[in-house]
């Protein structure tokens, strides 16, 4: 999304971002200097015309002193943006707040850290460009980046990219429902929740003999949740170990939503459809470690809609990283710019749903 900063459309933009933020901008240390920079409102315009606009710090710096906002090297501006870090990060907690239909149950929430990881591949423009791959996650409770790495391309998802401490709680998407990286959980006392991959996880009963998946979900009424016990075989003992699976089917659009994106994917990868994954897309389907007398399927479906919605936050997260230029300068500039580029995202969502509801 091009999102021009320069005009009267700005001040439409500030409506949607959290009361006080330009207090916070010192508070939180993001104007300690006010040197060619002295106010929150230019700090911002120059950090979303970078963030927002995918222009590199050079050609940032150059573009503000064009349009009369600053005159400001680029130097300095990987500078501003490193200390915007706690100020963009408050922002965009308070942005998701006023988003957020679905909280975290507090039964869970209390009891676990939990964290919701994801990767994004960066694919820097021009012929010169480089392709990194993103491992992030963040906390739910406060969006606060906890784990933040890059790699080559040729490093996969995992959840054994992460550090794990005891009550982890780790929520992934369907690329994190492996095997190893389930079990690197598990052996430091975390619990994970994964979208399933019946690829990636055969399922097995208490007895050893494969798991009829298929069947239970095909014995799901409509509107009604289904959970069973279900076991996965350790990669390097064999041994079987014990989770949940959590089901519901989706409703009929979503379902043929579901089922072309599943024909168009196969057709991109030049791949025929196997008719278990058109069946396997009419479900939302998960895996999980955490105890049934603790957490009940509707809890943890709830945590998941929780999920899917700062899911289409990622999305546009997604899109965005996908044209911007990565100052990975250091650690921390790094996280200043995802935090960034949070910020960014959730003003989109903000402006989507004011135009649902409101004529433009």
């Amino acid at each position: 999304m091009k999102t021009s900063l320069l005009n009267e459309d700005w001040a439409i933009l500030t409506k949607f971002l959290p009361k006080g933020w330009q207090t916070k901008a010192k508070e939180l240390g993001a104007l300690v200097r006010r040197k060619k920079i002295d106010s929150a409102n230019t700090l911002l315009r120059i950090l979303l015309i970078h963030l927002a606009d995918g222009k590199s710090l050079r050609t940032t710096a150059a573009y503000a002193k064009e349009v009369n906002l600053c005159d400001i090297k680029d130097v300095a501006l990987i500078h501003r943006l490193r200390e915007s870090g706690e100020w963009l990060h408050w922002m965009a907690v308070e942005l998701f707040k006023s988003l957020q239909s679905h909280p975290s149950p507090d039964t869970i929430s209390n009891r676990y850290r939990i964290r919701l990881v994801d990767g994004s591949l960066i694919r820097e423009p021009g012929t010169t460009g480089t392709d990194w791959r993103l491992h992030y996650c963040f906390q739910l409770n406060n969006l606060r980046c906890d784990t933040f790495k890059i790699t080559s391309t040729k490093t996969g998802e995992s959840l054994q990219r992460y550090s794990i401490k005891k009550d982890d709680f780790l929520i992934g998407d369907r690329g994190y429902c492996q095997r190893k990286g389930i079990v690197h959980v598990l052996n430091h006392q975390g619990h994970v929740m994964v979208r399933f991959h019946s690829t990636n996880l055969p399922l097995f009963t208490r007895k050893g003999s494969p798991c009829p998946v298929l069947k239970y979900l095909r014995s799901l009424p409509d509107g009604v949740s289904g959970d069973w016990d279900v076991w996965f075989k350790d990669p390097d003992n064999g041994r079987l170990i014990k989770g949940r699976l959590c089901s519901l089917r989706k409703s009929k659009d979503a379902i043929e939503k579901a089922e072309k994106q599943a024909r168009l994917s196969a057709s991109k990868r030049g791949r025929k459809l196997k008719p278990e994954t058109l069946e396997y897309a009419r479900y939302i389907t998960l895996f999980t470690t955490v105890n049934r007398h603790n957490f009940k399927r509707e809890d943890l479906l709830s945590l998941y809609r929780g999920r899917w919605q700062i899911e289409l936050v990622f999305k546009h997260l997604k899109s965005i990283i996908g044209i911007g230029h990565l100052p990975n300068h250091s650690q921390k500039s790094s996280i200043s710019w995802l935090y960034g580029k949070m910020v960014v995202a959730l003003l989109v969502e903000s402006l989507y749903q004011e135009a649902e509801f409101f004529s433009p």
